[in-house]
């Protein structure tokens, strides 16, 4: 196991605030790329990134000081534009090393949207969100909450939401996962999310984008509550 495999994302058993998935959510929109983890209080903290270069390292006078992570360099990677890609940069500048979802980074490391980086015992995930990504994406809407649903689409929405209820780092749940959980068939489960889809207005997101915009959509909006997981 590598230093990055063992550790945690996000806070254990906790739920994610609705102001941070909301905060997320608007990070999303804005289609700049970003970076997400949490502080020693568990609290998100969401870094734009905004200019050409970005130190990370536990002295304070980083642009991202880990100051609390003693596994952490004083001067330990870099996370630098080029062109129109972030790369995570690590030349042997820290001693315990950079993680790129799982992997020692040896020099530079391209990055993609939702992969998950590790300096020390910190996890972070960066997000690099499209223009279409955040033109698309369903508007906070007190309306949402009124979205009419039968006890069996409540059921799976639940299902689909409760990883991210329990990390914000968490993709939502497989259907296979729900179907287990809910006692349906997989092409049951798949049924009731299409449908679900055309509810809240997402189906002409990529594919790969409906189910987690659905699930943080339902958990913002106060469509399913904490106390239903």
């Amino acid at each position: 196991m590598t230093k990055a495999e063992g550790i945690e994302a996000g806070p254990s058993g906790r739920l994610p605030k609705p102001r941070e998935l909301k905060a997320r959510l608007e990070a999303e929109r804005r289609g700049g790329a970003f970076l997400v983890f949490r502080d020693p209080d568990e609290e998100q903290v969401i870094v734009p990134l905004d200019d050409g270069s970005l130190t990370v390292g536990r002295h304070e006078d980083n642009d991202i000081a880990l100051t609390w992570d003693k596994q952490v360099s004083r001067l330990h990677a870099q996370v630098e534009r080029i062109k129109n890609d972030w790369c995570l940069h690590d030349e042997g500048l820290s001693r315990n090393g950079s993680f790129v979802n799982g992997e020692r980074v040896a020099g530079k490391r391209r990055l993609a949207d939702g992969d998950r980086l590790c300096f020390g015992a910190t996890p972070m995930i960066y997000r690099a969100p499209s223009v279409s990504r955040a033109e698309s994406t369903v508007g906070l809407d007190h309306s949402i909450a009124a979205v009419p649903l039968s006890e069996t689409k409540r059921r799976v929405l639940i299902a689909l939401a409760r990883p991210m209820a329990a990390s914000a780092f968490a993709p939502p749940a497989t259907n296979q996962t729900i179907a287990e959980e809910v006692s349906l068939s997989v092409d049951a489960v798949k049924a009731h999310l299409r449908a679900l889809y055309e509810q809240f207005g997402i189906s002409d997101l990529p594919q790969n984008e409906k189910r987690a915009t659905l699930a943080a959509t339902a958990l913002v909006n106060a469509v399913i509550a904490p106390h239903e997981f």
